[in-house]
């Protein structure tokens, strides 16, 4: 077995196997919720993530080409298109439109934090111990204080000089503080290789339709997001 399958199968043994330090193993709930965190947080975020960031390229084909300009520069003279883990520092641009397509169309819409002791907060109020705060990561990313015309696509909001004048809680797709992602880095990896490689290798085109958001757990697209592949050579670029 090979690819996802195989990673499944490495993942399920791992549970099966893990003890604590009494020696106790996990049961079959903690497996469950194990299982389920592994499948959502680490697949349909991600796909939903570089599905979007596919069809915002091919909406903007101006950056989709300034995209795959900085991934061939990157691989020129190589023999082999594989990305090493310090290439991805490099990809300095395609990043950016990682980035403002995440804000634009967060993977996850919102998240929940429950107060373990009261907290004061802007205006004079109190959040008591006990509740459950609901954030929304969607209205946070298209809040027009923050983000002006936060329905444009625009990947220079995330340039170096522009990120310093927004809070760090502007842009939470992975939440923030202590509790954030603990798989962010990976999953930002993940997209940059899969779009590096896509890019390389095809022009990205719109579909036949618009698609319709369809807020569920993760941002989806209603009826799926068609795109459309032309094969490229990194000449033609």
């Amino acid at each position: 077995m090979t690819g996802n399958k195989r990673r499944a199968v490495d993942f399920i043994e791992v549970l099966l196997l893990s003890k604590d330090e009494n020696g106790e193993g996990l049961s079959n709930e903690e497996i469950k919720a194990q299982a389920d965190t592994f499948m959502f947080a680490g697949h349909d975020t991600t796909a939903s993530a570089i599905s979007w960031v596919l069809y915002n390229l091919a909406m903007h084909q101006e950056y989709q080409d300034r995209c795959r300009s900085e991934i061939n520069a990157l691989l020129e003279g190589r023999d082999t298109e594989e990305l090493m883990w310090e290439d991805l520092s490099n990809l300095t641009f395609t990043t950016m439109c990682i980035k403002e397509s995440m804000r634009l169309h967060p993977p996850v819409l919102a998240l929940t934090r429950y107060y373990s002791q009261d907290m004061n907060v802007p205006g004079g109020r109190t959040l008591p111990e006990g509740d459950i705060c609901l954030i929304s990561v969607y209205g946070t990313h298209h809040n027009p204080d923050v983000w002006p015309n936060p329905e444009v696509y625009d990947p220079m909001r995330f340039d170096l000089d522009n990120q310093k004048q927004r809070s760090p809680y502007a842009f939470v797709p992975f939440s923030a503080g202590p509790r954030n992602c603990i798989g962010q880095n990976f999953a930002m990896a993940e997209i940059r290789v899969v779009l590096a490689l896509t890019l390389r290798r095809f022009r990205v085109l719109p579909g036949s339709r618009s698609p319709s958001r369809l807020y569920m757990l993760t941002m989806r697209a209603e009826g799926g997001l068609p795109l459309t592949l032309e094969p490229v050579s990194p000449a033609q670029s």
